[in-house]
C-alpha cells in the first residue's frame, strides 16, 4: 500500500519537501537550504518546529485529504483501520485517537500527505500572493526552515502560519520557533547597530553559522550540532560500560563502526574540527572504560593513542560542497515548484 500511495503522491508533492521521499535524503534538504541562503537574497530566517506533530495529527482531516486523490472506499477504510489500530509498547496496547502509529511503514507517507495540504500548498500560494521579496522554503518531515528577504514578510508569514495550523489542529512550538537575522548582510548590519554576531540555527543535526571565507566574503558554515554530539556521546558512554569487559579488539571494532557512521552523516565541508573533536572524545570515553576494568590500571594515554590509531578511523570529508551536489541533482532546474 505504501508503494502504491508513494507512486500517486510523488506526482503531487512540491520540490521543497524532502522528508521520507524516494531519492531524497537529509543531505539533499541541507544542500537546498545552503544554496537558497547563499544564492537568494535571504536576510531573515524562521526556524520553526511543530509541537508533537506525529502524535497530534487529526484523523478526520487526513481522511478528507486522502479523498482528494483516492476514490476507492476500501483503501480509505483500510487506512482508517491502521490509524485506529493502536500501538503496543512493552506488551501493553494503547489506543491512537489521533496521530500516526509510530514505526508503521505507512505513517511517514501519511504525515507527508497531511503537511502537503496544510503547509506545502499553502506556502506555495502565500509566496506568490503575499511575499514582496524572496522566500526560500525547505521542509523535512515536521522540521522546516523559511528564509525571507524582508522582515515584514517574515513576521506576516509567521502570524498567518499560526492561524493556518490552528485551523487543522496543529501548533508551532513557541520555545523552538524563532525569527533571526541571518544571511550575507546580517553580520555587517548587526555590527553597524552595535549588536553581537548573528544567531545560529540548527537544522537536521547541523548548526548553521554566518561565516566568511579567506577572501572575506559571506560563507554559510555548517558544523555538528552540540546537542546531537552530546546525545551520541552519552549513548557511546552507556554502551561502553555494557561492553567494558569484552576483549579490546571487539570494543575497537564496534567503536570503529560508530565513528564511521558518525562521519557518514556529519563529514560535510567546513566540519573537520567537530569531527576531530568527536573522535578525541570517543577515545577519552574508551580510556575511561578500560581504566575501570581493573583496580590495577596500566592504561596510559600513550597506549590509548596507539589503540585509537589502530581502531578509530581519522575523519575525512565525505560530502561535496552543497552547490556542487545541488547543481548536479537539479541540472539547473529549481527543485522548488
Amino acid at each position: 500500500m505504501a508503494e502504491v500511495l508513494n507512486a500517486i503522491y510523488e506526482q503531487d508533492f512540491v520540490g521543497f519537501s524532502y522528508g521520507f521521499r524516494p531519492g531524497r535524503s537529509q543531505h539533499h534538504a541541507l544542500d537546498a537550504l545552503a544554496v537558497g541562503i547563499e544564492r537568494r537574497r535571504v536576510r531573515w530566517v524562521l526556524d520553526a518546529d511543530i509541537r508533537d506533530y506525529f502524535s497530534s495529527l487529526d484523523h478526520s482531516w487526513l481522511v478528507k485529504f486522502l479523498e482528494h486523490r483516492i476514490a476507492d472506499k476500501r483503501v480509505l477504510r483500510l487506512i482508517q483501520r491502521w490509524l485506529k489500530a493502536g500501538v503496543i509498547e512493552d506488551g501493553v496496547w494503547a489506543e491512537t485517537l489521533e496521530g500516526t502509529p509510530q514505526g508503521a511503514s505507512i505513517s511517514t507517507l501519511l504525515s507527508n500527505v497531511f503537511l502537503h495540504y496544510v503547509f506545502d500548498q499553502w506556502v506555495h500560494q502565500w509566496r506568490q500572493r503575499h511575499a514582496r521579496g524572496d522566500v526560500v522554503v525547505v521542509r523535512f518531515a515536521d522540521d522546516f526552515v523559511v528564509g525571507f528577504q524582508r522582515r515584514d514578510d517574515a513576521e506576516q508569514f509567521w502570524a498567518d502560519l499560526r492561524e493556518r495550523f490552528a485551523r487543522f489542529g496543529l501548533e508551532l512550538h513557541e520555545g523552538k520557533t524563532r525569527l533571526i537575522e541571518f544571511g550575507r548582510y546580517a553580520a555587517e548590519n548587526r555590527e553597524s547597530c552595535g549588536l553581537p554576531k548573528p544567531e545560529t540555527f540548527d537544522f537536521l543535526g547541523l548548526t548553521h553559522i554566518c561565516a566568511k571565507d579567506r577572501r572575506g566574503r559571506f560563507k554559510l558554515q555548517r558544523v555538528t550540532s552540540k546537542k546531537k554530539m552530546c546525545a551520541k556521546l552519552h549513548e557511546v558512554k552507556a554502551e561502553l560500560r555494557r561492553r567494558m569487559h569484552l576483549p579490546i579488539p571487539e570494543q575497537g571494532a564496534w567503536l570503529a563502526r560508530v565513528v564511521r557512521g558518525h562521519y557518514t552523516y556529519y563529514a560535510v565541508p567546513d566540519n573537520g574540527r567537530a569531527l576531530n573533536a568527536f573522535r578525541l572524545l570517543v577515545t577519552r570515553l574508551w580510556l575511561q572504560a578500560l581504566r575501570r576494568r581493573s583496580q590495577r590500571d596500566n592504561m596510559t594515554w600513550e597506549r590509548m593513542e596507539r589503540l585509537a590509531q589502530r581502531w578509530l578511523p581519522r575523519p575525512r570529508i565525505q560530502h561535496p560542497w552543497p552547490n556542487v551536489r545541488f547543481d548536479a541533482r537539479t541540472q539547473g532546474r529549481s527543485p522548488v515548484r
